[in-house]
């Protein structure tokens, strides 16, 4: 039986290191890289990034970017998955997927279920009620795959709602609460959250029994020392993600690995900080 996907993340995050590589093909950095924007553009994109990221703990595709090209994308999509899962590397497919009843049932069959599309972990909403997302969190359960919940994300748009308090809680610190309820009656560690790296005010994390996904570093104007003391979380826990901050350095694969590796050792050497 395969390990459940808490278990895989963190034997991959103490292997090849605690950072998750973003594939965002985004129209200017096709151009950066004097490719077409069109699918072709798009698919040698991904080779490069496939090429460069083999080795690491934890790839991040951002589905809208394919999902902008339609059936071609998808079909991009779908290899670039296949290609990341045939090198060791974890896929966390970054689609903020959240609906009710057969319709997230219908999203966790293609994100987490049998599709092509499938990947190792899905990226979900949780405001449309946090009981909206059973259809997911059990599809994946079953196949041992992951959930990544939204609880605090890194725009600033997302305070308005986040923020907000109910009670003595914020709606950031209940999604995180009903996460860290999930872990403890059912797989633990296969369900985490999303808290940006540019958060002023951290939920408390360290009930969560889970991961947490760290994006906002780089060019949102996250810092790997935001991973100090972040949340309560122990170092273990914690997978910053960064994505344009490194693909930058493309399309020379040797560079793109380089600016990732140095992006790898900054991460380490924070949570090593972190736990000194």
């Amino acid at each position: 039986m395969m390990p459940g996907f808490g278990a895989r993340l963190a034997d991959a995050m103490s292997d090849r290191g605690p950072l998750c590589l973003g594939i965002d093909p985004h129209p200017e950095l096709l151009r950066a890289w004097d490719l077409p924007e069109s699918p072709d553009g798009l698919a040698a994109f991904c080779d490069t990034c496939v090429a460069a990221y083999s080795g690491f703990a934890a790839v991040k595709p951002q589905v809208a970017f394919f999902e902008a090209y339609g059936a071609a994308g998808f079909a991009v999509l779908e290899r670039t998955i296949a290609a990341l899962r045939d090198a060791g590397v974890v896929v966390l497919a970054d689609a903020k997927r959240g609906d009710i009843g057969s319709t997230m049932a219908a999203y966790a069959q293609a994100w987490v279920g049998d599709s092509p599309l499938a990947a190792d972990a899905v990226t979900a909403s949780p405001y449309l009620g946090f009981g909206s997302l059973q259809p997911l969190l059990d599809t994946a359960a079953a196949r041992g795959r992951g959930v990544f919940v939204l609880a605090a994300t890194s725009n600033p748009e997302g305070v308005a709602i986040q923020g907000a308090t109910s009670g003595r809680r914020s709606v950031a610190q209940a999604v995180v609460d009903d996460v860290a309820d999930w872990n403890r009656t059912r797989q633990p560690g296969s369900v985490g959250v999303v808290v940006g790296a540019t958060l002023a005010h951290v939920p408390d994390l360290s009930g969560l029994n889970g991961p947490v996904l760290v994006p906002g570093i780089g060019a949102q104007g996250g810092r790997m020392s935001a991973l100090k003391g972040f949340g309560g979380a122990q170092s273990h826990q914690l997978l910053p993600a960064v994505s344009r901050e490194v693909l930058r350095a493309g399309p020379d694969v040797a560079a793109l690995r380089a600016a990732a590796e140095r992006m790898r050792e900054a991460a380490g050497h924070a949570l090593v900080a972190r736990r000194s």
